[in-house]
This record gives structure tokens, sequence and C-alpha cells, in this order.
């Protein structure tokens, strides 16, 4: 018999680990004929049933009479939105959720559950148990750069359904950068016709000389049916969209298509190598008017509370450097372009802000002030976190050094090429969130943390994987269980159990650690 933390036998491959867990007497026994009650919660009994039909390997038969059931059910009572319980019988499984999104995850509990229960002959038999669990962290969160290499609506969705396997809820779509623009916007149509696409790729790594391209025209944008697409799908599994348009540095493909947001005038294209471009969109009215019209298609597009703005590695040479720009800053007061990136922010913040949204944006928009009501995600270390929720501000913790999926997991030998960096899975399970330097009086502005996929060498939907998972897997427990919980040892060898659920989703996941 499986148990919970604290016994000495070995506690069930799941994760996230459940706060509590406690065996119960007897089995629960799955079969096609198995009933699945939903009281008014059609989108998660359906998805638990495709989920069973694929443990079973065969559909659900439609029975007047069954011997076993699973039921689920909302219970406003309860206080945590988020949590939910399992009571499980040798004849019920009742799912329990405070809402429709707790019991969202009670059926990834126990589709976790029938998985690593599956015997080889296809039977499931699960041992009966009491699970009562809520998450830590509101924000549990996976970001994707779809700029540097882009990815089908399919594919996304295909990580949406990874991630709710999980229990994540924020997606961070990375969406416009200096190598492309992906997203569409009616009244701009040059921003993904001629943003959307770059001339070549660079081969092999960014400090490799010379450089070397592969002349081949690449690029890609999505439809707007394409993306309400994704956020239906994301939404049906309680996730919500987050969508970046990073301004007002890395807007190279942006500029390209329309050259007069710049402050050269020059004719460029959307760059093919990595870095950071030097290119940054002037302050001028027009281009503040450009690109809230673009904020107001991403509203449209997005139901989500939050918009990301970027707002980091904004060179401003070219601030500094252009007279018209320097005229501009004396016309408005601002002493200094930190002041005038600012004034940047503030100007997009207030137009979303109007509409009922909230700007969230890189550490660097601390940099001269921050306007009242933005987040801040802090991945240049903790500091900028610690700096904005010391201030009153809202933070994800982002940082590089425990959340960047792009660096390596082992090292470069016998690893695809990366970014470079050193991150392992024990080394993301070990994350804590809410900073030791951070007064306790700050740590409700500690909204939670989300996994970085910055897609400069992740080219394919497998790579994609290979680079998130098991590194997604570790950091689903850090966001949701508690602190104390994520410090234990079996940590592991839970982790190598459940790679057999990962198996049977076939992701393409990186090595799975041994100890």
């Amino acid at each position: 018999m499986q148990s919970s933390p604290g016994s000495t036998a070995a506690p069930l491959p799941l994760i996230p680990y459940p706060v509590t867990l406690e065996p119960r007497t007897g089995v629960f026994v799955v079969d096609a004929a198995t009933a699945v009650t939903d009281e008014a919660l059609p989108g998660e009994a359906a998805y638990l049933r495709n989920a069973l039909a694929q443990v079973l390997a065969q559909p659900f038969r439609a029975q007047a009479l069954t011997s076993t059931t699973i039921q689920l059910r909302v219970d406003p009572s309860q206080t945590e939105r988020e949590g939910y319980r399992i009571e499980m019988t040798p004849t019920t499984v009742a799912l329990t959720g405070g809402t429709a999104a707790g019991v969202c995850y009670a059926v990834q509990t126990l589709v976790q559950l029938a998985w690593s229960a599956r015997s080889a002959a296809g039977q499931v038999v699960i041992p009966c148990v009491h699970i009562a669990d809520q998450p830590r962290f509101g924000w549990r969160g996976l970001h994707l750069d779809v700029s540097r290499h882009f990815f089908t609506a399919d594919e996304v969705c295909r990580l949406l359904d990874l991630m709710a396997l999980h229990k994540f809820n924020r997606f961070h779509w990375h969406l416009t950068d200096d190598q492309g623009w992906r997203l569409p916007v009616a009244k701009y149509p040059r921003l993904t016709e001629i943003g959307g696409f770059r001339s070549g790729t660079l081969i092999g790594h960014e400090n490799d000389r010379p450089r070397r391209y592969d002349d081949i025209r690449y690029g890609g944008y999505y439809t707007p049916a394409e993306i309400r697409r994704v956020v239906a799908h994301a939404t049906a599994r309680h996730i919500t969209v987050v969508p970046e348009i990073d301004l007002p540095g890395h807007m190279q493909a942006a500029i390209a298509a329309y050259p007069e947001l710049g402050c050269t005038q020059d004719r460029i294209t959307p760059r093919c190598h990595w870095g950071i471009s030097q290119h940054i969109l002037n302050p001028n009215p027009a281009t503040i008017r450009f690109m809230q019209d673009v904020l107001a298609e991403v509203v449209d597009l997005f139901p989500g509370e939050f918009v990301h703005i970027g707002g980091d590695e904004a060179l401003k040479y070219e601030w500094a450097e252009c007279r018209a720009v320097q005229d501009r800053m004396a016309e408005l007061g601002l002493k200094g372009e930190d002041k005038l990136q600012s004034w940047y922010i503030a100007q997009m913040g207030q137009f979303l802000h109007a509409r009922g949204r909230r700007l969230i944006g890189w550490d660097e928009i601390l940099e001269g002030g921050l306007p009242d009501g933005s987040a801040v995600m802090s991945w240049r270390g903790v500091q900028g976190g610690i700096a904005a929720a010391s201030a009153g501000h809202d933070v994800v913790m982002t940082p590089g050094s425990h959340t960047y999926f792009d660096h390596y997991q082992h090292g470069p030998e016998g690893e695809p090429l990366a970014i470079g960096g050193m991150l392992t899975v024990a080394k993301v399970h070990d994350f804590d969130p809410i900073p030791e330097a951070l007064a306790p009086e700050f740590h409700r502005h500690i909204l939670g943390a989300q996994g970085q996929l910055w897609s400069e060498y992740i080219g394919t939907m497998a790579q994609l994987e290979y680079m998130a998972f098991p590194r997604a897997c570790a950091l689903a427990e850090v966001v949701w269980s508690p602190r104390g919980q994520t410090q234990r040892p079996e940590f592991p060898a839970r982790l190598r159990g459940h790679a057999r659920v990962l198996a049977q989703h076939q992701v393409r996941h990186g090595p799975i650690p041994v100890a």
C-alpha cells in the first residue's frame, strides 16, 4: 500500500505531490463501464472520460448499471478556490473542488493515479486514498518564445495539455521580438507580412565566429482564429494565457515592417541571429498610438487580467544619439533615458488600466519608476523581485538561475546545443519563490513562479519537450506543494515513477535523474 508523506512506505508517483494523502482500505477498479457523473461540469467530465479511455486503451461503454462511479462536483463552501478533495472507496470516487478549477486538478490527480496503477495487461486497480490538496501559489506558469522559432497552434495546444497534467495555470506567450512578429494586427498587416519572416537563421551558437546563416526564409504567424482556439483550449484546462508584446526594445521586426517606428528611419530586416538589437521604438505620439492600437488588439484576443509588455534589454544608444528623441524628452521634462523608458511603460500601463487590464513586465521596468498596479517578473536574479515586492508591487519569480529551461541540463557534452548555463532538475526543485531576504509582510506580493522556454536553440516540438521536461515537473511541485514537502528526499524516486506517465503521453523528455 502506498502511503502519505512521513511514513516509511514509498509515496505514490504523483507530481505535484498532494498536501495530504492518506491510505484507505481496499482498491478502486477502473474499467470501461465505470460511470462518470458530472453535476454540471461537462467539460471536466468529458476530459476525464477521454483520459481514462486512453489509460484503458478502449472507449467507455454506455451502461445503465455500473459497479464503480466517479462523481465530480463543486463545493462552494470550500475556502480554497483551487483546492480539491478526493474520497475513494472500492465503489465510488468523489472529486470535489472549491471551483471547477479545483475539480480539474482533482481529475488530473486521478488520471496520474490511474496511469501509475495500470498493469501490463491493461487493468487499472488504484489503492483507495483520501486526498486534501491546494496550491501554494496562484501563479504557476510556463513561458514559450515563439519569435526566435515558431510553434504552430497545434503544438502550443500540445504544450498546454502537458501543463494541465501538472496543474500549471499560466501560459506566458512571447509573441514578438527582433526575429519575428507572430501576432495578427488587422490595422497594421505589415507586422506579420514583413515582420513575421526573416531571410535566414543563425547556424551554430551566437558566440561562434564568423557567423554563418542558412539563408532559408523562416517565419510564420497566427491567425485570429488560431489565437482564439489556443485561448479556448487553455481556458478549458483552467489555464490563463498571458500575451507578451515586448517594447520599447526587442522591436526590430516591427521597425522592419514600419520604419517610422524607429529612431533612424533606416531600412532594416528582422534579425537573423540572437542577442540584443540596438533598435528601439521612438517616443513620438504617432508611435505611442501605434503601440496602443496593437495592445487594443491584444485586449480583444486575450481575456486574461495581465498583459506583458516586456521592457527588458532596451538598449538606449539610439535614444541618446537622436536629436528628435532628446527634444521629445525635454518637452516631457524627462531627465535621462531611464526616465523615458519609465514614461513609455506608463503610457502602456494607463492604456491597459483603462481597459480593465494590468501591466506586467520584466524587472527592468523598475528602472526609472513603475506605475501603481503594475507587476514584475524578476529574471535577473531575485533582487528585482525583492525590490518590487517591498515597494508594494506583485511579483512572479523567474530568475534565470532556477527557471530558464533553455539552459543545459547536464552539460554540453552529449546534449543538444543550448544557449549555455546549467540548470539541473535538482536545482529547479530546490527553488523557493519567496526569497529569504524578503520581509514577511511582503510575502503576499509573490504571486508564484514560472519556467522560461526561450527558443533561440529550440527549433522543434521534440526539442521543446526535451528542454521542458522533466524540469517542468520539478517546478510544478515548487509552485504547488508546501515548501517543506518539496524538500523531502524521495522526489527523484517519484519522478522516476512519474516518467511512466510522461511516456504514456509520448513526452520526449530529457534524462530522468537517478537520485
